[in-house]
């Protein structure tokens, strides 16, 4: 479906308004879905983001400077989000012994556990929606959208 008809616009639009309209349009529903499929586990999808950063670490933690760096959703509020996940359990955090104005953050085994069985269902999320595209296509829209974004 054309993003003209999605809004049921009747007036003519510039190019580079209907293709920020699709990124929008479609963003929204990728988060829509992911978030479906998350809230099974009372997550939202930057503690989800927030977790697979952790286990990046491999056992490491990690501080929040590192954390905020990292998230997909540059505006989060980092703080915030692993205060929830505390109250979950899904993380730990910690003064650092060398410098007691850093906090570490580590991701716990039931946040670990909760990220392997969400492994497969987030794979067939990201799956599903590339279902309509070749090869090629795939590797051209990647292209596509870094060098948009990348002006």
């Amino acid at each position: 479906m054309k993003i003209e008809d999605v809004i049921k616009s009747t007036v003519p639009m510039e190019s580079s308004k209907k293709i920020i309209l699709n990124i929008l349009y479609t963003q929204n529903i990728l988060a829509e879905k992911f978030n479906e499929l998350l809230k099974q586990y009372e997550i939202s999808g930057e503690q989800y983001n927030v977790l697979r950063i952790l286990r990046g670490q491999k056992g490491n933690p990690a501080n929040m400077c590192v954390i905020q760096e990292r998230m997909l959703a540059k505006t989060s509020n980092t703080t915030r989000l692993v205060d929830k996940l505390l109250l979950k359990e899904l993380v730990t955090r910690e003064v650092c012994p060398v410098n007691r104005r850093k906090i570490e953050v580590s991701i716990t085994h039931k946040g670990l556990a909760i990220l392997k069985e969400l492994d497969p269902k987030v794979t067939e999320h990201e799956e599903s929606f590339s279902k309509n595209l070749n090869a090629d296509e795939i590797i051209l829209l990647e292209q596509l959208l870094e060098k948009y974004r990348n002006q």
